[in-house]
């Protein structure tokens, strides 16, 4: 009877060792991991890689204030660019222009396309290329010489700069940044630019400095548990 029971002990033994033995066969993540080989890399489209969010704009100067909003959709190409589209809405306001008391209110919204190049995880260039479309009205007052109008028009926008973003790190793509650009065409519709005369009543528009803060909320990530 004990010569049995230590047979079965040992069937059971050797049982056991080659179910556990099997499962170590069919697990090729454990011994990917055991032998601390690198896990395979997809090629191609990721859409883990794709992200949303966007920014708001702030701008003031002596007279006046540029507001805005800009959702974004993009897609991060590798650890060091981004690149997306980009829908645009902008308020621009001034007063006391040419006289006290005179208003202008503009009304800009288009579509546009950027690229952000980080050099350093924390730092990145941005281009930004927008036409944006605008609706504007100047209301004068009794005592300005120029008269009433309103318009509509269309322009080209490049803006050009850098910003820091916050918890960008490699495989990543929800982060916040604020950035600080200029629009380098200085286009007198442009809604980045103080409109200005020199003595001789030609237009000279000046370049205003756009700071954008935002968030980048990567998409998909939980299903490949990036986060």
């Amino acid at each position: 009877m004990k010569r049995m029971i230590c047979m079965a002990c040992m069937l059971g033994t050797a049982l056991l060792l080659t179910i556990t033995s099997h499962a170590q066969q069919d697990d090729p993540v454990e011994v990917r991991n055991a032998n601390k080989e690198q896990p395979f890399e997809e090629k191609g489209f990721k859409k883990e890689n794709l992200f949303t969010g966007g920014g708001v704009t702030a701008s003031f100067y002596s007279g006046g204030s540029v507001l805005g909003a800009s959702p974004v959709i993009g897609y991060k190409f590798n650890d060091y660019f981004d690149g997306g589209i980009v829908l645009n809405y902008v308020y621009n306001g001034a007063r006391d222009i040419w006289a006290g008391n005179d208003k202008l209110r503009q009304h800009v919204w288009g579509p546009g396309a950027f690229l952000r190049a980080y050099p350093i995880s924390f730092l990145f260039l941005q281009a930004q290329f927008e036409q944006n479309f605008t609706n504007e009205r100047y209301t004068t007052s009794g005592a300005s010489s120029v008269p009433s109008y309103k318009i509509n028009a269309s322009a080209p926008s490049l803006l050009l700069g850098g910003g820091y973003s916050t918890g960008r790190v490699k495989g990543g793509t929800t982060f916040f940044y604020i950035s600080v650009l200029a629009d380098v065409l200085k286009n007198w519709n442009s809604p980045y630019v103080d409109k200005r005369y020199d003595d001789f009543g030609n237009k000279r528009p000046v370049i205003i400095p756009v700071i954008r803060a935002g968030v980048n909320v990567g998409l998909f990530q939980g299903r490949y548990g990036r986060y």
